[in-house]
């Protein structure tokens, strides 16, 4: 096993929203989503926590609270090229060799699940680590919306090699299925090689920008964590994590 990486979170974070347009500073009981996703990566407490804001307002928000923000081009395709953007403004020298991906749109994500996407970047060939829960409801096995993830887990093991993403129930049979979590953790080296790849084949018709990195040949490990942040898109969304959060 390689080294405990040093990691840098950083949280991509942008204003435009088809289903809920200023997402980042939606008010959560007295503050932005942003800093409410900020708070839960600092809880962490595996590295530094900066914010990748597309807009002003976002890193305006972020500096108020306390934090770090770092001011992006407001046309990056993906959070992918929005994080590297950030991570070469934020840490010039190459000092931090890993960084975690944490979108700004999970202010229920629980710490833990958080740190458990840095240990698998210590493991031997992974370049890329993410998340993943067993799912439980006979629905969400169905639904195109939650993508899966084929992994090979035997009983007891915490983490393993992610052999495809898709949103069909894969593997075929009986067994467990595994809903993933777009949080992903890369290794310095593996992030700048993946953002110079152009679109894959099998990303374009699943619309899993996470294939990219299988179709070049890169190894993703997920980690088997409790539970499934809740992920906010829409007006809806934003009313359950209010509830969620709602103080005691």
């Amino acid at each position: 096993m390689a080294k405990q990486p040093r990691a840098i979170i950083v949280i991509p974070a942008r204003m435009a929203s088809t289903r809920l347009p200023g997402k980042p500073l939606a008010d959560i009981h007295g503050r932005p989503m942003i800093v409410h996703v900020m708070r839960r990566a600092l809880e962490a407490d595996i590295g530094p926590v900066v914010v990748a804001a597309a807009e002003e307002e976002i890193a305006a928000a972020v500096r108020d609270a306390g934090g770090w923000a770092v001011l992006t081009r407001p046309d990056h395709a993906s959070g992918s090229d929005r994080i590297f953007e950030a991570l070469g403004a934020a840490d010039p020298g190459g000092d931090f060799d890993s960084v975690i991906n944490v979108q700004g749109d999970l202010p229920t994500v629980a710490p833990a699940a958080i740190r458990a996407a840095l240990p698998p970047l210590a493991l031997d060939g992974v370049d890329i680590s993410t998340l993943i829960v067993p799912i439980t409801d006979a629905v969400d096995r169905a639904n195109p919306n939650i993508v899966k993830a084929v992994v090979a887990l035997a009983p007891g093991m915490r983490s393993g090699r992610a052999l495809y993403f898709s949103r069909t129930p894969v593997p075929w049979g009986e067994g467990p299925l595994y809903h993933h979590i777009g949080l992903y953790g890369y290794r310095r080296a593996a992030l700048a090689a993946f953002v110079r790849l152009p679109a894959g084949i099998l990303e374009r018709r699943e619309r899993l920008e996470q294939l990219r990195a299988l179709e070049a040949g890169m190894r993703i490990e997920a980690a088997l964590v409790d539970t499934v942040p809740l992920g906010v898109d829409t007006p809806a969304d934003l009313e359950r994590a209010r509830a969620v959060l709602a103080p005691a």
